[in-house]
């Protein structure tokens, strides 16, 4: 049996480590205080990061102490624990900036030779930008911010953790890292549907939230392993088990901080990757602002389902002049998920939820479409019959065959003579072919080149001699 990769939290004391440790458990396990050295003992619990069971060790704060002192005694517990680890979290205070003590224990975990995650904590407010910068000093590449004591920056931890790991691919690499579940797990009617609802503030969120529970309160009991401001609870919608996920909206970059942006961006990744739909709510009076699209943008790139609800329908005037203006904006401005849904709806009011819910199961199947390799090499062969391939350097580029490893983004693997050559404006129009040829709207499609023939070509000439 395959041990869990463990991860060692380390660092001097009272930077937030036995904090950042409790948000990383989902548990409140290990003591919290202002007083230095409080954490004597190694602590070890399982954490949930992307999906992937890990180790979590909260060590005793790196101290300079005499021979044979508590302090040295729990310097050396620290180091063990660094030294049996598969990745650090060094971290320090980004209000206190880099303490010569840093600059010290930054060297004994570089000895170490272990992977590094470099952690700036307490991260909130505007006093905090000098200490995040200055910490690239330390040598450890670029830091991630995070405020362990109000659950922000977390997403982004998250993936720089499963990145050192090795447990995580690159954003469009045959959407592996989106297939999290086997088949029978995907189809299995008992296991609830994962919808997350995003957006900005002002956009209504919270009401609509209450709105889809039929109850006037907020969500309350955090999903371990999401933050403290991501939070679900379950529900059934007409027979289908739901679990819905309210996140913390995007601020205004103009009032906020550089670092609190990343903070609040970081948590809606967070949010979005435990997701398998996405609602991007928006506000009909203010649609499709920047942060509107900055969300839309991580939800493609996370490969989730797509639906975009436009709230407060109720105070516009000319409707049918809006809902064009904003399908043409959605059309303009996230071609990458063509066709996306659009539900108009007031949450206020409660009008328009069953129409959510509708377009929320539909893009759901959607995504977790599977297509047999017969009825996509017949849509190849019409696709280029209608549209041959481009030429290169004399020689038309040959697509011989296509197939699908995954779903959940529905992603396919073409083989190609050429596939460097083939221009990014065939691979769109296949990728929209596609599309609209198996009823595909408002998913994240993986459309993948390989170089060669069809793999299968081989194996059937020598089966029929």
């Amino acid at each position: 049996m395959t041990s869990l990769p463990t991860i060692a939290i380390a660092g001097r004391p009272n930077v937030g480590k036995s904090t950042l440790f409790n948000r990383l458990t989902g548990r409140r396990t290990a003591l919290v205080s202002d007083l230095p050295g409080l954490t004597r003992d190694r602590r070890e619990e399982e954490a949930d990061v992307g999906g992937h069971r890990v180790i979590v060790v909260d060590t005793a704060g790196l101290e300079e102490a005499d021979s044979g002192s508590i302090a040295a005694r729990m310097r050396q517990q620290s180091e063990a624990a660094i030294a049996e680890s598969d990745l650090v979290l060094f971290v320090i205070d980004a209000r206190a900036g880099v303490t010569p003590a840093d600059e010290v224990f930054a060297k004994i975990i570089r000895t170490s030779g272990r992977p590094v995650v470099l952690v700036v904590n307490k991260s909130e407010g505007r006093s905090a930008e000098a200490g995040f910068y200055e910490a690239y000093k330390l040598g450890f590449g670029e830091p991630v911010a995070v405020s362990a004591e109000h659950g922000q920056g977390l997403g982004e931890l998250d993936v720089e953790i499963m990145s050192k790991l090795g447990i995580v691919e690159a954003p469009f690499d045959d959407g592996a890292e989106n297939d999290e579940m086997t088949d029978e797990e995907a189809a299995d009617p008992t296991r609830p549907i994962r919808v997350a609802i995003v957006g900005r503030p002002n956009a209504g969120k919270s009401t609509l939230v209450n709105a889809l529970l039929g109850e006037d309160r907020m969500i309350t009991g955090p999903e371990p392993g999401l933050t403290r401001d991501s939070i679900s609870t379950d529900l059934d919608v007409a027979g289908r088990r739901v679990r819905l996920f309210d996140t913390a909206g995007l601020r205004r970059k103009a009032r906020i901080t550089e670092i609190a942006e990343k903070l609040s961006a970081s948590d809606a990744i967070r949010a979005i990757r435990f997701a398998e739909v996405v609602v991007l709510l928006i506000d009909a009076e203010h649609p499709l602002e920047h942060q509107d699209l900055t969300i839309a943008g991580m939800v493609i790139d996370e490969g989730r389902a797509l639906v975009i609800a436009v709230n407060k329908w109720d105070l516009v005037t000319d409707k049918q002049k809006a809902l064009r203006d904003i399908r043409e904006l959605v059309t303009e401005k996230m071609d990458a998920v063509s066709g996306v849904p659009l539900v108009t709806l007031s949450a206020i009011a409660e009008r328009g939820l069953d129409k959510l819910w509708d377009a929320v199961f539909a893009a759901h199947k959607a995504w977790n479409t599977r297509l047999s390799t017969s009825e996509l090499n017949r849509w190849l062969e019409e696709a280029l019959s209608r549209h041959a391939a481009p030429a290169a350097s004399g020689r038309r580029i040959k697509l011989r065959y296509i197939t699908q490893p995954s779903a959940r983004p529905p992603t396919f693997v073409t083989f190609c003579s050429k596939p460097e050559d083939l221009p990014r404006s065939y691979v769109r129009y296949l990728t929209n072919s596609l599309r609209e040829a198996f009823d595909l709207p408002g998913v994240p499609i993986r459309f993948n080149l390989r170089k060669g023939a069809n793999p299968f070509e081989g194996r059937r000439k020598r089966g029929s001699g």
